[in-house]
């Protein structure tokens, strides 16, 4: 069975971990245990339902607050596919939070409560669901009970949406409405019996019918080497191989290839997989590559078709990056940037823009980026990276800025 990752966001109190428990309670993924102990803390807590929300906020100060925090990680299936949901915060302190959260996203759920319709967050969770390419968005108008399920609150909410997602998606993303009641499980995992006037899919559903085409295979070359292979055995006394993870595109046997940054091509003589030959390897695959001659390749360097004329060398770019740190990101300032596994130094050339992802619209001339905050940014690698633009080729577009002084993550950066 394929895995499906989601990432929730939404504002505070909007469900999210409510709606999570009520996924995993219906689809009978709690065991019997944990719903004795479920029963018991929310008799303490001096509630009459099931609070389903304690099942993802495991830390003590998300218990007290009745808050989400930190991104969690929850595991369910069905008879028909795997599920990975990253529980991420609502707060709009907690963006570094949401944007690593769903960095691996391929379904985003965004909660909208019935009560507060179109909130700042709303629009916040929009930008970063299309600034990281998840190629559908559900928007869940959820606490609908609250409203007495009315058709026409759901309806208002949709339309005044309308025009932010408009603004926000990008060609190809699939954006859905759906309304909710997680607290009674309406409409979650089987149709909602208050909202017969809604014709559309359940949530589970929507999750279940959902097929994504694994465009990494379709995407330019990429073998990023992570290990030399040299057994030096009396069996494989003259063996060398590459071994590593194929982050895009498809290699075959016999293809002529290149390796970055050396520029050295040879042709693949094999691709092994443990002790399986294979022809063909793809995205996802890792693997063992050997070539038909010997030429210097080390950990770090990348291989790629020799008929690309446009293989990436970067040294001067722009990207769009997320700033994690409260130090703010300064032009002129030099910090480590990691692309895959290889590291260099980069000086931050200028702040090109800050984004407003409420407005829609950017601030030019701006000297700053403070923590949380979304901006473009020019840099300059003492060392080229062999980096993709992240529209089209998102498993090598991405890296992350290190401070070289206390070794702490302070921005994530997507290459533009």
């Amino acid at each position: 069975m394929d895995i499906l990752r989601i990432a929730t966001a939404g504002s505070v109190d909007d469900g999210k971990s409510t709606l999570i428990g009520r996924l995993l309670y219906e689809t009978n993924s709690i065991t019997k245990d944990k719903i004795e102990a479920l029963e018991t803390a929310s008799k303490r807590k001096g509630l009459d339902f099931l609070d389903l929300s304690l099942l993802t906020d495991g830390l003590i100060a998300e218990r007290e607050q009745g808050i989400t925090i930190d991104v969690a990680h929850i595991y369910f299936s069905t008879p028909t596919r795997k599920y990975i949901i990253a529980d991420t915060p609502g707060h709009v302190e907690y963006t570094r939070n949401m944007v690593t959260g769903a960095s691996n996203a391929k379904v985003s759920l965004i909660l909208v409560d019935a009560r507060q319709g179109l909130v700042e967050q709303t629009a916040r969770h929009l930008s970063i669901a299309a600034m990281l390419r998840i190629p559908k968005v559900i928007i869940c108008i959820n606490k609908m009970d609250l409203v007495q399920y009315q058709e026409s609150t759901f309806e208002e909410i949709k339309a005044s949406l309308t025009e932010l997602v408009a603004q926000t998606t990008f060609a190809g993303q699939e954006v859905c409405f759906l309304p909710i009641s997680s607290l009674y499980g309406q409409n979650i995992t089987t149709k909602a019996e208050h909202m017969p006037w809604f014709s559309g899919n359940t949530l589970l559903g929507e999750l279940e019918a959902f097929e994504y085409a694994e465009t990494l295979a379709h995407a330019p070359a990429r073998f990023p080497v992570q290990f030399v292979v040299r057994p030096m055995t009396e069996a494989y006394h003259d063996f060398r191989g590459y071994a590593g993870k194929i982050s895009s595109g498809t290699f075959q046997v016999g293809d002529a290839i290149r390796v970055l940054p050396t520029g050295q091509e040879s042709t693949i003589a094999t691709i092994e997989k443990f002790e399986t030959k294979l022809s063909t390897a793809i995205a996802g695959d890792s693997v063992v590559i050997t070539l038909s001659t010997d030429i210097d390749i080390s950990r770090g360097n990348t291989i790629v078709l020799a008929n690309e004329s446009a293989a990436p060398q970067l040294k001067d770019f722009s990207a769009q990056v997320c700033w994690l740190d409260h130090q703010a990101l300064t032009p002129g300032k030099t910090y480590l940037l990691q692309h895959g596994i290889n590291i260099t130094k980069a000086k931050i050339s200028q702040i090109t823009e800050r984004l407003d992802v409420v407005a829609q619209t950017a601030t030019e001339g701006v000297d700053s980026l403070k923590l949380n905050e979304i901006g473009r940014i020019a840099l300059r690698t003492a060392q080229p990276i062999s980096a993709d633009v992240y529209a089209k080729n998102p498993s090598n577009g991405a890296f992350i800025l290190i401070d070289e002084f206390s070794n702490s993550t302070v921005g994530v950066g997507f290459v533009q």
